[in-house]
């Protein structure tokens, strides 16, 4: 029986040692967020390519009156993506007009002057952290010598995220 009472005793106080350095810790983080204010994105100008003759191609630059322009505004100091949805061809029923090249330049300024050049694509272009851009658009097209007379249209989606 003495071993017995040694042994409870000699358990009792090996777990109350070991249940002393079984100390639940703890620790806290912070969550947090910065809610950025909402895109929009304005149709400055439209692509206009003017009058086109049959068999000559015609460039619009993105410095020239007629170029595209979107007017995008957003949080300071942020940067953004802008991914485009491009026509292959303007159309006029069922006749084509095919577009051979898009140029493209964005600036925090209402001026294609100086604006950092890219090409429109699918591929995002991303514009750095900065304000306010306009984005300019250009392309050309290049008519058959054949080409049917008429009106062409198509349309020029372009698509703004922050990164």
């Amino acid at each position: 029986m003495r071993t017995a009472t040694l042994f409870s005793a000699f358990t009792a106080v090996t777990l109350s040692f070991g249940t002393a350095s079984l100390h639940a810790q703890s620790g806290s983080i912070n969550a947090t967020a910065t809610v950025l204010s909402a895109i929009t994105v304005a149709n400055g100008n439209n692509l206009a390519f003017g009058n086109v003759t049959p068999g000559v191609n015609k460039t619009v630059a993105i410095t020239d009156a007629g170029a595209g322009r979107f007017d995008v505004t957003k949080a300071a100091a942020t940067g953004v993506a802008l991914t485009f949805t491009l026509p292959a061809n303007l159309t006029a029923g069922a006749n084509n007009l095919p577009i051979g090249t898009w140029t493209g330049g964005w600036n925090t300024s209402n001026s294609a002057v100086g604006a950092t050049g890219f090409t429109p694509s699918a591929a995002p272009t991303n514009t750095g952290s900065v304000g306010n851009i306009w984005v300019f658009v250009g392309a050309t097209v290049s008519p058959a010598a054949a080409q049917v007379a008429g009106a062409y249209t198509g349309t020029v989606t372009m698509q703004v995220a922050y990164l």
